[in-house]
This record gives structure tokens, C-alpha cells and sequence, in this order.
């Protein structure tokens, strides 16, 4: 594990999510601090870092903010990480409404003009983003569970896997860098016992895996994932999301994450699972209430 401090810089535009991301880092054991005025941030870094690491959070509220100061930090303490969250523009103003907050930039009326000024004033810093992370689709705990992947601490390898089930007619996972259609498999939604079941159900697994081209299709993913994995940990990777998908996202895609997600771990691979269509909730849960970013 490299011996750099891990310290994170959260920022992004307003309603993308800040203060679940945030969050997400103390659950794991970082020393967390919302917005703090700009000139204060060198003297928390030097402070020194918990056990786990220290994140902050930066945006257009923070006092002395510009992207200049960020980026300055960037270059005096070259151990910083910089994580960006993003969103459409029409998602953050339904936030907004739902919340009834006001955007930092705009006095009244709609946010719409000042969520599209602040993603062109934030855009160097996304440039420069270790990590750039979309909520647009995202619910909070999917927000969450990436966050901790990507800058989690304690896990022996720098490359951090999710591997997600999804179902192809509601969309491909945004930001899949590897994507596997599994709907070749026998489906168990024509089984009626099987039906309301899950991929996460022995009876389903078990259905599933007498497929004929079960195995050897298993047999393949494992190899390819153990031929590139290393290759993109040499190479500087730091996340890597594995997307699995059938027709409803709830039984083939599921096992065969779950199936995957097991081989991996057991080889020292430090893997995060997620089933969008058994998670699924509205997107806007994403910030719980942040849109305006107090909280």
C-alpha cells in the first residue's frame, strides 16, 4: 500500500451530492470537515491525518473559493486526492425544488442558470479530478458504496472493483469501464416457482448454473478479469467498475455477480457488489435533502 497520506478534496457542483459522499468517507473512518474557509485548508492538512485519512469538502459556498486555490493546493501537497461530483442540470433542479433551497449563485428564480455557470467555473477542477463521479442515476447508498471503493482505506491493493447487475432496458450503469450481456442464459423469470425470486437465491443460482454455457462462459470472465486486472492496477488504475446485465436486472445478471464478486475475493481482490434493479429507488434520495449543500 503506498505510504502517501490519504487525504481527499470533495467538491463539486451544488446538489451533486457533497455531503452523502462526504459522509460515506467518515462512515469508514476519516476525519471529515465540510467547507472550510479556504485558508484554513493548508493547516488541516498539516494537522495531520487519522488513522484512515482526512477528507474535505470545497465548493462555491466555501469561503476564499476558486478554482485557483484548489488547484494551488494540488500542487503544494502533491498527496491530495481530488474526487468531483457531477450531475445533469436538470436532475440538480429537481433537487432543488424537491428541497425548496436556494442555488448559491442565483438570488431567485430558477437554479437552472446558475447550476450551468457553476459547471463551467468548476470545469478545471473537474479536469484535474482523480476521480469524476455522476449522480445523475445514482441513489445515495450507490453513491456511497463508489465513494468508499474508490477512496476507501485499509484494503492491501490500489485497484478497487464494483461489479454491478443491471437491467439493459433501463440503461447501461453510467460509468461502466467493463460490460458483460448475460442474457444468453436461461432465464428463470418463465419458471414460475422462480420467478419472484432473486439472483441472490439458491434455487435461482442453481437454475442457472445447470445452463450448459454457464460454465464455460464463467470460465472465460474469470480468465479475462485475471489477465486485466493486473494490467490496470500497473497501470495507475484506481477503480474499476464491472457491469453485468440481462433483461430484468433480478436473476442472471445477479448470480453472476454475486459468482464473481465471490472468485475475486477470494484471490485478494478487494470487491464491492451492487444489484440496481433489487436496490432501486427514486435518484433523488442521492443528496437526502443537501440540494442546497447545507448539511
Amino acid at each position: 500500500m503506498s505510504d502517501r497520506p490519504n487525504i481527499v478534496i470533495v467538491t463539486g457542483i451544488s446538489g451533486a451530492g457533497k455531503s452523502t459522499a462526504l459522509r460515506a468517507l467518515e462512515d469508514v473512518g476519516f476525519d471529515a470537515v465540510d467547507n472550510p474557509p479556504l485558508t484554513l485548508a493548508s493547516a488541516l492538512i498539516e494537522g495531520g491525518v487519522g488513522s484512515v485519512g482526512l477528507a474535505i469538502g470545497v465548493d462555491v459556498r466555501s469561503r476564499g473559493f476558486s478554482t485557483e486555490s484548489v488547484l494551488r493546493l494540488l500542487e503544494d501537497y502533491p498527496g491530495i486526492r481530488l474526487m468531483y461530483l457531477d450531475c445533469d442540470v436538470d436532475v440538480a433542479v429537481r433537487r432543488f425544488t424537491e428541497t425548496r433551497r436556494r442555488h448559491p449563485l442565483v438570488e431567485a428564480g430558477s437554479p437552472a442558470g446558475g447550476i450551468s455557470r457553476e459547471q463551467v467555473f468548476l470545469s478545471p477542477l473537474r479536469e484535474h479530478a482523480e476521480r469524476v463521479i455522476d449522480t445523475s442515476l445514482l441513489t445515495g447508498r450507490e453513491l456511497q458504496r463508489l465513494v468508499q471503493a474508490a477512496f476507501g482505506a485499509g484494503a492491501d491493493r490500489p485497484l478497487h472493483i464494483a461489479i454491478e447487475s443491471f437491467s439493459f432496458p433501463k440503461g447501461t450503469p453510467r460509468g461502466a469501464d467493463l460490460v458483460f450481456d448475460v442474457r444468453f442464459l436461461m432465464n428463470p423469470h418463465y419458471q414460475i416457482t422462480l420467478r419472484p425470486l432473486t439472483g441472490l437465491d439458491a434455487q435461482v443460482a442453481a437454475f442457472i448454473a445447470t445452463d450448459p454455457n454457464f460454465q464455460p462462459f464463467v470460465k472465460k470472465l474469470q480468465d479475462l478479469l485475471l489477465f486485466l486486472l493486473p494490467l490496470y492496477e500497473q497501470e495507475g488504475k484506481s477503480y474499476l467498475t464491472v457491469a453485468i446485465g440481462c433483461t430484468g436486472g433480478r436473476h442472471r445478471s445477479v448470480t453472476l455477480t454475486e459468482h464473481l464478486g465471490a472468485f475475486l475475493t477470494e484471490r485478494g481482490w478487494p470487491v464491492r457488489l451492487g444489484h440496481w434493479e433489487i436496490e432501486r429507488r427514486s435518484p433523488m434520495d442521492v443528496v437526502e435533502g443537501e440540494a442546497g449543500g447545507a448539511k
